[in-house]
């Protein structure tokens, strides 16, 4: 066995998420690859075309040499303009060509994780272009991803997959957010908790704890007071901590009790992707 065991899972899950995308994507007829997503300015074909732009740039392939337009409304600093051009260069591409260089794609990054040899702490250039490691960069695609068939699912009413084992892995990366989000962005007060709880496909509860240093913590132990609860179901969870849509839209399917100026607080700052 070339890849190290604690890489495998998330292999695994990466290659069942990103197959998903390819089941969804090959019958679809031209027109259904203009549908919106819940991605400001994005097709079903531009988040494709993110996907496998991503994986490109894993494989080391060179970045396109391409000028952007300058009235795309959603590109507004240097991540989002570095994320659009690999979306942009494939926007005049036709439905075939989507689905066989999709399908090339996953091949070739299949292979390239197969025969893996690295140790998970190897330090390399992450999916954004930062410094991580490994395994984190391995994360990151699961979640990436696992995000990406969720958009399109959404888009095109096929929904599936909300308890899957990349969805394992998104909660985790999701959930490793929350005591900056609590702590720091909304600003809880030493010496609170605020808890989780979340019900649906993937049923979890965690509790975020504020020491005295107005440091935070998340753990799964319950909280005898906590200062509020949020109750919600997965979907919306990962709905608002991907940012993809405004808590306003799913107050129906959030439950707060205890301090309500808290805990809108914390909606307001629960979205962690760029």
């Amino acid at each position: 066995m070339t890849v190290h065991p604690s890489l495998q899972h998330c292999i695994d899950a990466w290659t069942q998420s990103i197959e998903a995308i390819s089941e969804l994507v090959t019958p679809l007829v031209e027109g259904e690859w203009s549908y919106r997503t819940d991605c400001p300015g994005w097709s079903v074909r531009d988040v494709v075309s993110h996907v496998i732009g991503v994986e490109c740039e894993m494989l080391g392939d060179p970045r396109p040499i391409h000028t952007l337009p300058r009235d795309l409304y959603h590109v507004k600093d240097d991540l989002s303009r570095h994320i659009e051009v690999q979306v942009d260069v494939r926007r005049c591409h036709t439905a075939p060509e989507m689905t066989s260089e999709l399908e090339y794609t996953v091949i070739r990054r299949s292979r390239q994780l197969r025969n893996e040899t690295r140790a998970p702490e190897t330090v390399l250039r992450g999916p954004l272009g930062q410094d991580v490691t490994l395994e984190t960069a391995l994360r990151m695609r699961v979640f990436d991803v696992w995000a990406h068939e969720q958009d399109l699912r959404r888009a095109l009413d096929k929904p599936g997959n909300l308890d899957s084992a990349a969805a394992v892995i998104a909660r985790d990366w999701l959930v490793a957010a929350l005591p900056k989000v609590v702590a720091k962005k909304a600003g809880a007060p030493a010496h609170s908790a605020v808890v989780f709880d979340v019900h649906g496909p993937l049923e979890f509860m965690r509790t975020v704890r504020v020491d005295a240093d107005g440091r935070g913590t998340v753990n799964s132990s319950p909280s005898l007071g906590p200062a509020a609860t949020l109750i919600l179901d997965w979907e919306a969870y990962a709905l608002l901590a991907c940012g993809r849509v405004r808590p306003e839209a799913l107050a129906d399917r959030v439950k707060v009790e205890g301090d309500q100026d808290l805990a809108q607080a914390i909606l307001q700052s629960f979205a962690i992707t760029p």
